[in-house]
């Protein structure tokens, strides 16, 4: 479906035609839900809500706010601000399946609050506190407003007016109506200064889901609709043309989710004649992460996606159902009913609504994946063993979404073990989100498997991009060959650095071949091939002992031209989950020629 299409006056007469929107059941209904779910889940959820019934609802002071302003972090609103949203998500689920009043106190002693928050954008986007008629839209108000519409739906009339008229008039002034009337909001569009990213799907799905629940008045509501169709059209373009996006992994469960959200309340609200997921780029953007997983429960961790993401269940689940895509149940994710850390209603009450069917298949993906517009190449030794090797190696720029410097990267999985990393996203922070940004470890060429050049590290921009040289796939043998001097500042020297990466199938237990060679513009120059493991590191005379022999590599090299060091960056810190130790293998190129090349041989242990 082509949104563009859509004006002001077609969706009019589709909302004039539509059915009663019921995007979910409610009363009676309600015991379809507990029967899909069982039991057992529902008592565990009822249990958690009574126990919140009584305890104190989290602060969120200014101090607490004011925090990322002074200091650069932003865990300590943010952590307050989830507890508090998750007390109110437990409270509503338990009572919409329930039924009985019991909690219905408790949320809205909660909703209150939220209502009465001075600032919905979270503390990194919004800066300070937000003037009343000028408030900030980010993910965090969007994702607020339609947490507060679906509340509304499925507690009804068990709420007081007052606070049904509340939660009405708030998100609309807080969301839809800056939504409606203002063009600031840098996610809106893309522009020759800034493409748009997994934003926009977030703040769309929020505010345009929001008033598909809370705006009556058709004409208005048509108006809100048109405005975040057109938007959208922007936000599919960011994909690859075989629905690949270099945000990676985590941002397609954030982004991507958050437009099948909207796409399941556009059909509900026009009686299917807006229908997001009837478009054959979104059957493609939708088998990313089947195309993306390296073995069962590891994933491709370029950009800021981690290598173990978490796909919610009720988004596989509806995905799967709506688009003929069973495997999409077969990556090994499992229903979990347990209410905690979300940072939006929408996948709770998803889980509930829509849970996967319960199957144990673990899809471990194919031969060979490969996206051609962002050169990610994903190769299998052998699918059917999910301890085989696994290679993910990448081209692209250095301007991507959510970017690092990270041109030529690659990731090595053996035995279900991550041996040599793309360590994924850093600490949110102020810093990592601003100019400071490629001094991150992790953002900066220093933390991936890519060379330094003359001293250089790689450099942002757009311009900073790898060229295709060539791409194969065989039974035998899977090869990318990039050319990324671009992506090195001109002070490097460079006239080529090209990058041959292969998997061979025919070698026992399958061997990865890593050949870097180069060429300087006037004479010689130090030239640095790099390897990133999380995993302990042993240097012999000809090869380098990565981890151990439960899914260790062996790299071998030529000692007569590489000389191998290694410098380890302890206690790094990321984002969700614990720090990690990185240890950088530098192998040195023992001459200084106007050309050369070093090459690896990895192997399993």
């Amino acid at each position: 479906m082509e949104l563009r299409r859509w004006n002001v006056k077609h969706v009019r007469m589709v909302l004039d035609s539509a059915p009663a929107f019921t995007p979910f059941p409610r009363g009676a209904s309600v015991g379809e839900v507990r029967g899909r779910v069982g039991e057992a889940a529902v008592a565990q959820l009822l249990a958690a809500a009574e126990a919140d019934r009584s305890a104190p609802i989290p602060a969120l002071p200014a101090e607490l706010y004011l925090e990322f302003q002074r200091n650069g972090r932003r865990e300590g609103y943010e952590d307050a601000q989830r507890q508090r949203r998750n007390m109110l998500y437990r409270l509503t689920l338990a009572e919409w399946l329930d039924g009985k009043g019991r909690f219905t106190a408790a949320v809205e002693n909660i909703a209150f609050a939220r209502l009465e928050e001075t600032n919905w954008a979270w503390p990194a986007h919004a800066r300070t506190l937000d003037f009343p008629d000028r408030p900030t839209v980010d993910l965090a108000a969007a994702m607020t407003g339609l947490d507060l519409a679906e509340l509304d739906y499925l507690l009804g009339d068990t709420l007081s007016p007052g606070l049904r008229a509340r939660l009405r008039s708030e998100t609309d002034r807080r969301t839809i109506r800056p939504f409606l009337e203002r063009n600031d909001h840098w996610w809106l569009h893309t522009t020759p200064a800034r493409q748009v990213n997994n934003w926009t799907a977030v703040c769309v799905a929020g505010v345009v889901g929001a008033a598909c629940y809370f705006v009556d008045d058709l004409d208005r509501l048509a108006e809100i609709i048109t405005r975040g169709l057109h938007s959208l059209a922007d936000y599919l373009e960011t994909f690859d043309s075989q629905g690949g996006s270099s945000e990676g992994p985590d941002y397609w469960s954030y982004g991507f989710g958050n437009f099948v959200v909207l796409a399941h309340l556009l059909a509900a609200r026009t009686g299917g004649a807006i229908d997001l997921l009837d478009n054959p780029q979104v059957r493609d953007i939708a088998r990313f992460p089947v195309r993306t997983v390296l073995t069962q429960g590891l994933w491709a961790s370029f950009s800021d996606s981690d290598s173990n993401p978490n796909f919610h269940p009720g988004l596989l689940s509806h995905l799967a159902d709506r688009l003929d895509l069973p495997e999409l149940t077969e990556l090994g994710m499992r229903n979990d009913f347990v209410v905690d850390h979300f940072n939006q209603f929408v996948w709770p009450l998803r889980q509930y609504a829509w849970p996967l069917p319960d199957k144990h298949v673990a899809f471990g993906g194919t031969a060979h994946d490969w996206y051609g517009d962002m050169a990610w190449m994903i190769s299998r030794l052998d699918p059917a063993d999910p301890g085989s090797l696994r290679l993910a190696v990448k081209g692209g720029h250095n301007d991507e979404m959510h970017n690092q410097n990270d041109v030529g990267s690659l990731i090595v999985v053996n035995k279900g073990r991550v041996v040599l990393t793309d360590p994924g996203r850093g600490r949110y922070s102020k810093a990592y989100f601003g100019p400071d940004r490629y001094q991150n470890i992790m953002a900066s060429s220093r933390g991936h498997s890519v060379p330094v050049v003359n001293g250089h590290e790689q450099a942002e921009g757009a311009e900073r991009a790898a060229s295709v040289v060539g791409h194969s796939h065989g039974a035998d043998r899977d090869v990318l060959t990039i050319d990324m001097a671009a992506a090195y500042p001109e002070a490097a020297g460079l006239i080529q650095l090209r990058r041959e990466v292969a998997l061979d199938r025919q070698a026992p237990g399958g061997r990865i071949t890593l050949n870097d060679s180069f060429a300087f513009a006037n004479g010689g120059g130090d030239f640095q091939s790099v390897l990133v493991t999380p995993l302990d590191v042993e240097i012999g005379a000809n090869d380098v002992r990565i981890g151990d022999a439960d899914g260790g590599v062996r790299v071998r090299f030529d000692p007569a031209r590489v000389a191998v060091t290694t410098e380890t960056h302890r206690g790094v810190e990321k984002q969700y989950a614990p720090s990690v130790d990185l240890t950088r293998v530098l192998f040195t190129a023992r001459e200084r020629p106007g050309r050369g090349a070093v090459t690896l041989e990895i192997a399993p242990l």
